[in-house]
């Protein structure tokens, strides 16, 4: 495909000038709710008439003139006129269609621009109201009374005699809402407006829009969970509330995300919320870190697993009566009550490409839990920030049982107690590597030997369940033990007793069992009988567990394909091992590797 072919050195772009226009739009406090829902198209062979600057359908979409070239405070005229017809209820369900009523409120628009002295007219089009409007609805009816005057100034953007508003969809796949929704929208961008000038009269804000009073509603929702809902109180009070417009817009964020390693949650204040939705997207947000979402995708899809527990958090909102869903809606599914975030992982990850498509509160295939890396939960000095959000949580259920706040979902209580809970032990650990690698032995029934049921009834032949002569070769591994003097009798008895009572448990006939300190010890193969009688250990010197790895992987009667289990203290330097492997720490929490590159340090 050609580029397209740069204009002269100092000429305007007209597409530029109207994306100018278009962010001054999105940054004035009135006309950013109501921008955030509406849809802007300047495509060739758009609804817009050659001799118009734009017009405005009932669908919440803007048609401006794909090729006309126009200042930024010109298309910002332009384009505040099309919403003020979407904010102030001219294109409702029951409009007039004629001629009359356009121009009445176009002229009700320019009265209003004017007054408010935000950009300019374009050429063409009268910006001053000669006459008296105190409606639209009056001056419409005081012209079908007197009759339409001929000399009547251009007031809209439709062009000479030509209408901007329309009713019904001149898009594909659009549909028209309801007036009430754009008339919200608009009232919630006044009340913005009245506050973000108050705030800059009294020094508060830099300029009009700039957010960051303490007096919002998004501050107002914050210091409500810190004094009147304990649950979420904790985690309410170490994030930072982040109103600005311009970092949202950088980021993406239509109306809220959170950045857990940060501590700030970003609102946009263009989003047009109340208080109880604010309530409803705040709590949304601190959830997602309380309950540790992001560490849990555990190689997932980021966004299908965002939009998985945005259906689970929004469920549990609903059901618990805490805010309100915001009016431009939400995932929230009932059917998928009771449902945990991995289970309608699996559901929504069958048809990726319609669930591509859902909006969390950061938008469109953006999920509104910022930096999905899940490293940075484990901090080696002090507290780590995954322990600090699971206490607060934590702290916040029993003060909330305590105080009688009302009731929760039982799945999101369940959750928070299993994230109190402390880690998966190393026996555990053992028990999952050894279902990794050895599944179960297929057998089959077979009358070469009978039944011990047939002794009874010899006359009744009866087969026996029995395995496949193949089925234990390569049902083998390799174990290497950290016997330096740093591991404990102790644990090096459990050790061994895990390793023979899971081996039994999975038909494996022996394994290859390697001492190591500084020197290894090879003590060949070992059947789990022998392993789970007294054996007598070698070593209990210094840990170098190299030579230990090296002997088994030179080993000609060891497989290739054979996973090597290292059981240590974590006491140990560098290790190169090329080959599957894992590594437990019986005193702490096993650390399992499945590494492509051959170098680890353990910690």
């Amino acid at each position: 495909m050609p580029r397209r072919k740069a204009g002269p050195p100092g000429k305007p772009d007209a597409a530029e000038n109207f994306q100018a226009g278009l962010r001054a739009l999105g940054a004035h406090p009135m006309f950013g709710p109501l921008a955030m829902h509406v849809r802007f198209t300047r495509q060739p062979g758009n609804g817009c008439p050659l001799d118009g600057w734009a017009i405005v359908t009932t669908s919440g979409t803007v048609h401006a003139h794909p090729t006309r070239l126009g200042k930024p405070e010109e298309w910002l005229y332009v384009l505040a006129h099309c919403l003020l017809h979407l904010g102030l209820g001219h294109l409702s369900e029951d409009m007039d269609p004629s001629r009359e009523w356009n121009a009445a409120c176009d002229a009700y628009a320019a009265r209003f621009l004017s007054d408010l002295k935000l950009g300019k007219a374009p050429e063409g089009i009268e910006p001053r109201v000669d006459f008296p409007v105190k409606s639209e609805r009056k001056l419409f009816d005081e012209w079908k009374l007197s009759g339409f005057p001929d000399d009547l100034p251009c007031f809209g953007t439709g062009g000479k005699g030509g209408l901007d508003m329309f009713r019904g969809a001149r898009e594909r796949y659009a549909r028209p809402r309801p007036s009430s929704e754009w008339r919200d929208f608009f009232a919630a961008g006044l009340s913005n407006a009245v506050s973000s000038a108050v705030n800059v009269a009294a020094g508060r804000e830099r300029f009009l829009g700039a957010g960051g009073d303490a007096s919002s509603p998004a501050y107002r929702a914050a210091q409500w969970f810190m004094s009147s809902y304990p649950l979420l109180g904790a985690l309410a009070a170490s994030f930072a509330i982040v109103q600005d417009l311009e970092t949202c817009r950088s980021l993406q964020i239509s109306v809220a995300a959170v950045d857990a390693e940060a501590k700030e949650i970003y609102l946009n204040p263009a989003a047009g919320l109340d208080d109880r939705e604010f309530r409803f997207v705040l709590a949304h947000e601190l959830l997602h870190v309380g309950l540790r979402h992001q560490a849990r995708c555990l190689g997932r899809d980021p966004e299908l697993w965002n939009v998985a527990c945005d259906f689970v958090i929004n469920g549990w909102l609903v059901e618990m009566g805490l805010g309100e869903l915001p009016k431009f809606g939400g995932l929230y599914d009932p059917e998928l009550k009771g449902l945990s975030a991995e289970a309608i992982y699996d559901r929504i990850a069958t048809d990726m490409r319609r669930f591509r498509k859902c909006a969390t509160l950061r938008g469109v295939g953006l999920g509104d839990m910022l930096r999905p890396n899940p490293d940075w939960w484990s901090s080696p000095d002090g507290m780590s920030l995954d322990e600090y959000y699971r206490r607060c949580l934590g702290q916040g259920l029993v003060y909330h049982g305590e105080q009688g706040r009302g009731l929760l979902p039982a799945g999101l209580v369940e959750e928070i107690r299993a994230l109190s809970q402390p880690p998966i032990p190393w026996d555990v650990e053992l028990a999952m590597w050894f279902d990794r690698y050895f599944a179960p032995i297929e057998k089959f029934r077979s009358y070469a030997r009978p039944s011990r049921r047939q002794a009874s009834t010899p006359d009744i032949p009866r087969p026996s369940w029995v395995a496949r002569r193949d089925a234990l070769d390569g049902r083998t591994f390799g174990v290497i033990l950290d016997t330096s003097g740093s591991m404990e009798r102790k644990l090096l008895a459990k050790a061994l007793g895990a390793i023979a009572s899971y081996s039994l448990s999975r038909d494996v006939p022996a394994a290859r069992v390697i001492f190591c300190d500084a020197v290894a010890y090879d003590q060949g193969y070992m059947p789990p009988e022998d392993i789970a009688d007294r054996v007598r250990v070698r070593g209990r010197g210094g840990t170098v567990l190299q030579p230990g790895i090296d002997l088994l992987e030179k080993a000609k009667d060891f497989p290739r394909e054979g996973p090597l289990l290292v059981i240590t203290d974590g006491q140990c330097d560098r290790l190169a091992v090329r080959r599957e492997h894992a590594f437990l720490l019986p005193q702490g929490r096993a650390l399992p590797f499945t590494p492509k590159g051959p170098v680890f340090r353990i910690k």
